[in-house]
């Protein structure tokens, strides 16, 4: 399994990597409200600067405008939802060309509004498939929810790049959301995110199909992050092409 990652193995990794490999991740922006009780979209937006990617999911947006002029990145909005006053919908910003743009909605009855953002991104010629999601906080709810993300995969060829990301919300290791993911795309590594300062629970991830093509994973720790918001974000390095892959940083 993956070891967690030094910041300097993922910049080693990063220059050894060309474009043609995607730098994505997945954060939970809680609103843009820090543990300061503050809503910063700036200071967000530094966290995203800090992560070096050109793709990130976002779960709980607020300030998508603001985020998207200050990365300089295409930002592609789920639909927009408000329960009990927070901002619960999800977006994707990328620097990759968008190709196709679906939304799919896994609402359970009198509960917080879900949904998954299914855009197609063109990386290096190639099509990339990336599915931002939040799952609910009741285990039926989740188990609902992963059963009609699986409908909606199950057909896609296997050679196709499909990565699902987002914050799962579960936190048993033996759920039965996280064992039918894992049975559909293969095991995903996990790395405590929740909460960001003291982090105990794997609640944000990462699935790649074919599993190979998940070169690094890992959870951006820095002190910006702890302070953002109430979740770390994770990130991946994903080649879409099938070629020699640079071997992974020593000392590890």
């Amino acid at each position: 399994m993956m070891k967690p990652a030094s910041l300097a193995d993922w910049r080693s990794l990063d220059e050894q990597l060309g474009p043609e490999c995607l730098r994505i991740a997945s954060y939970n922006l809680h609103g843009c409200v820090g543990h300061d009780g503050a809503r910063d979209a700036q200071r967000i937006a530094g966290v995203i600067a800090e992560l070096g990617c050109d793709t990130v999911g976002l779960q709980e947006v607020f300030g998508l405008e603001v985020l998207q002029k200050k990365l300089n990145m295409t930002a592609i909005p789920g639909p927009h939802h408000l329960w009990h006053d927070r901002h619960v919908g999800n977006a994707l910003l990328t620097r990759r060309k968008v190709l196709a743009v679906r939304n799919h909605d896994y609402s359970w009855p009198r509960h917080e509004p879900r949904t998954a953002l299914d855009v197609d991104l063109e990386v290096d010629g190639e099509t990339v498939r990336v599915i931002v999601t939040h799952l609910g906080l009741k285990p039926a709810e989740r188990r609902f929810q992963v059963r009609k993300l699986l409908e909606l995969l199950k057909h896609v060829p296997l050679h196709e790049r499909v990565i699902v990301l987002g914050d799962i919300n579960e936190w048993l290791p033996l759920g039965r959301p996280l064992r039918w993911l894992h049975g559909l795309f293969g095991h995903s590594p996990a790395e405590r995110t929740f909460p960001s300062r003291w982090p105990l629970l794997a609640l944000d991830r990462v699935w790649v199909r074919p599993r190979h093509a998940l070169l690094a994973f890992g959870a951006h720790r820095s002190a910006l992050a702890a302070r953002a918001s109430d979740h770390l974000p994770v990130k991946a390095f994903i080649g879409t092409r099938e070629r020699p892959v640079p071997a992974w940083p020593e000392g590890r």
